[in-house]
């Protein structure tokens, strides 16, 4: 066993305050328009640049995305107005491009669709299909592709050159000169003509905008959805808190009006509205949300309450101490919130190559104009035009916008398969790197169900199906979850209940009843010294099952000690065999729980668990994360409850079980349905595999464009005569496409 700790005060950081900041301010014509109220004065951060930020909307100088608010998103706003945009532009963009492809490509695979279009007066039908061609496909690359103009422009502006550079240059170049090809085909020399109709490109330019398109719509949809964590969060609080007058009476209020100070009343399974102290009553609270233990935590006048957790069947008054953003639930939302700004994706890669990469492609394209235009054949301009058209669209990297994207669709959907949920890429190329896994205990490597585990009878004559049966009896009547572990237990083996005669339940002790002429009383020690039951003889083996991660239950018939019920969380039955591997494939595994430190400890040495840390609270999680990884470790959070978000959000990659809350779903980047932890291991195995194929599409892009450069620019011409046409390097373009796609379906075959 590694180390041991219990106590930490280190609170993780809840975010910096947004008027430290120094704020760059562009003014950029391109923001997308935000529908619904939009704070003018919020701090606007890109995803991809976190070093960029400034007062209010706009988009990224560096790479065009759109920016997003820091802060809390509103929870009455509507979809991403960028996303929406997005998707509209890529359907109308689809359904305008196919005609113009099956015009281009149908005489190529036997389709003569050119042939079937009726001439119209003196014009023959390829020059009609050719007006066609550009009245479908220049609103493709104006209007559609137009985002990706204005990106161009602004990474030329900002001397920041990316992909959308080449994308403008390219399709613009593609475009311009179809429409020239369409509307004066003189220009052009007879070795370019065929029949006197010049070739146009305008599908080589629809289909690029229309795959970048979709590039952009599967990236903007994966961030779309790490807003819902905050919202699930946000949702826990009750809209409304029951406060009382001094005069004794009470209504309800909303919660915003609540003020520190103020007296409120929680009825039973009422949620808690804000944090505070318990003045008047008794209950057992759920606080499965702060400490994920299934265990609800008996409360009584003078004990801390916190704000969203569930009451039991007691009522109670409590003095609000924390409210509005103070309380520990909105702290959480904020931990959440900070944590989940979306950082750079292996697109940084190719964003990296392409400010190489660009720059380059444009300094060839310009000396192969000039080339020809000096020593090539008559008529030069025009050879030259169309060399330089060549490498701009040959280079254009519509294959380096797929790449990341198609390899990420089809990783996920192999995932699904194998019952692990990805969220995003970020999450896949982050577990590739990870190093250290901290796991929860109850939920993620044990059941998160109490179950009735053994029976300590020590009265003659009396069998365990019995004993079990006057349990049940009594206990079907409390709403307590070791209560109905027990009735559980009882059905399970087909034992009939029977009736229970005076069932009271006493508040933090147990329950009494009488069945026929037996007094039964079941509960904890306090309940039998109030019962006036000696179990001494029973104590020390009480505490030893307690040692052993156990909750001990006393039961007496009569006054008389009869026997004891130990419940436990049994640990999954795949949880050692996944450790184990885990521990094989390199990891460090830690537990950070809120539980027990003996019981902690008892399930630890069980598991060969490296490191255990006990009682420690949701913040404690994101701060002990937080520097692990300041100490230089990739880290990956395994979690299941709501007090697992902050911890979550915070790691690397957060790992949910697919059994637990929703907003512990939401926080993290992985969900593994069932929650079972082999699930780790297969999510392990597909991360790594993707990052490989990613790195492969990324070679095959920038390998198609590095060695068609050249032969575009006419460097085989003086030796072979070679000339690529525009449309041959339209058609290279779209075979990198064709292989980037090819080799990430590879992945629907990836052994896990």
């Amino acid at each position: 066993m590694g180390h041991d700790h219990s106590n930490h005060n280190d609170k993780a950081e809840t975010g910096k305050e947004a008027e430290g900041h120094e704020c760059c301010h562009h003014d950029h014509g391109a923001a997308p328009k935000h529908t619904g109220p939009v704070d003018e004065n919020a701090i606007y951060t890109c995803p991809m640049h976190p070093e960029i930020e400034q007062v209010g909307p706009g988009t990224c100088p560096k790479c065009g995305m759109a920016l997003e608010p820091k802060g809390l998103p509103d929870p009455d706003a509507g979809p991403d107005p960028e996303l929406v945009d997005f998707t509209r532009r890529f359907w109308v963009g689809l359904v305008l491009t196919i005609p113009v492809l099956v015009i281009a490509m149908g005489p190529f695979v036997g389709l003569p669709v050119k042939d079937w279009i009726p001439s119209i007066g003196s014009f023959p039908s390829a020059t009609v299909g050719k007006w066609i061609e550009m009245i479908l496909g220049t609103p493709v690359v104006l209007w559609a592709g137009w985002p990706f103009f204005v990106r161009g422009w602004q990474s030329v502006v900002n001397k920041s050159l990316n992909m959308f550079t080449l994308i403008a240059i390219g399709t613009g170049a593609a475009l311009i000169y179809s429409i020239v090809a369409t509307v004066v085909p003189g220009i052009f020399p007879e070795a370019f003509q065929k029949n006197g109709v010049v070739e146009v490109y305008f599908e080589a330019a629809a289909v690029i905008v229309v795959l970048v398109l979709l590039g952009q719509v599967l990236e903007l949809r994966a961030r779309a959805r790490t807003g819902g964590a905050i919202r699930a969060l946000m949702d826990l609080s009750p809209k409304t808190a029951r406060i009382v007058r001094e005069d004794g009476t009470e209504e309800d209020l909303p919660l915003e009006h609540v003020m520190a100070g103020d007296l409120l009343r929680v009825r039973p399974g009422d949620k808690v509205p804000v944090d505070g102290e318990l003045t008047e009553g008794t209950s057992h609270v759920d606080e499965s949300l702060i400490t994920g233990e299934p265990v609800p935590v008996e409360k009584k006048i003078g004990d801390k309450i916190t704000g969203g957790t569930i009451n039991g069947n007691g009522s109670f008054v409590f003095k609000a101490t924390r409210v509005g953003a103070d309380t520990l639930i909105s702290q959480i939302v904020h931990m959440v919130a900070e944590a989940q700004r979306s950082r750079a994706p292996i697109q940084k890669l190719a964003d990296s190559v392409s400010s190489i990469f660009v720059p380059g492609v444009i300094v060839i394209a310009i000396v192969a104009f000039i080339s020809w235009s000096i020593w090539g054949p008559t008529p030069p301009m025009a050879y030259g035009l169309i060399a330089a058209v060549s490498v701009l669209i040959i280079a254009c990297p519509c294959a380096l916008g797929l790449a990341t994207p198609i390899s990420i669709m089809v990783a996920t959907g192999r995932g699904a398969q194998a019952g692990v949920l990805i969220k995003n890429a970020e999450a896949l190329e982050r577990f590739a790197k990870v190093d250290i896994l901290v796991v929860d205990k109850t939920g993620t490597l044990t059941e998160g169900k109490p179950k009735l585990t053994q029976m300590v009878i020590k009265t003659e004559n009396l069998t365990e199906d019995k004993f079990l049966a006057l349990a049940a009896s009594l206990e079907q009547g409390s709403a307590h979850p070791l209560a109905e572990s027990i009735v559980d237990a009882a059905k399970g083996r087909g034992i009939a209940l029977n009736k229970v005669k005076d069932f009271t339940s006493h508040d933090g002790m147990g329950v009494t009843g009488s069945i026929g002429k037996q007094k039964l009383a079941l509960g904890n020690s306090k309940m039998m010294e109030a019962e006036k039951v000696d179990i001494a003889e029973i104590l020390e083996q009480a505490d030893e099952l307690r040692s052993q991660g156990a909750t001990v239950m006393f039961v007496a018939i009569d006054n008389n000690f009869a026997g004891l019920l130990v419940v436990t969380d049994p640990i999954k039955e795949t949880t050692a065999e996944a450790i184990a591997t885990l521990h094989k494939e390199g990891m460090t595994i830690i537990m950070a729980t809120g539980d027990h430190k003996s019981t902690a400890k008892a399930v630890a040495d069980q598991l060969d668990i490296d490191e255990v840390w006990a009682g420690v609270m949701p913040e404690d999680k994101a701060a002990l994360v937080k520097r692990l990884q300041e100490k230089g470790h990739k880290v990956a959070m395994a979690g299941d409850g709501v007090n697992d978000s902050p911890a979550l959000a915070q790691a690397d990659v957060g790992i949910a079980m697919g059994t637990g809350a929703d907003v512990a779903v939401e926080s993290a980047g992985i969900t593994l349905l069932g929650g079972d932890l082999r699930g780790i291991i297969r999510a392990r195995r597909l991360a790594e595999a993707s990052m490989r194929n990613i790195k492969q599409d990324l070679f095959f892009a920038f390998a198609y464009n590095s060695l068609g450069v050249p032969v575009a620019a006419g460097v085989l011409y003086p030796v072979f005569g070679l000339l690529l046409s525009p449309i041959i390097a339209a058609a290279a373009m779209s075979l990198s496409s064709f292989s980037v796609i090819m080799n990430a379906l590879r992945l629907r075959r990836a052994k896990l």
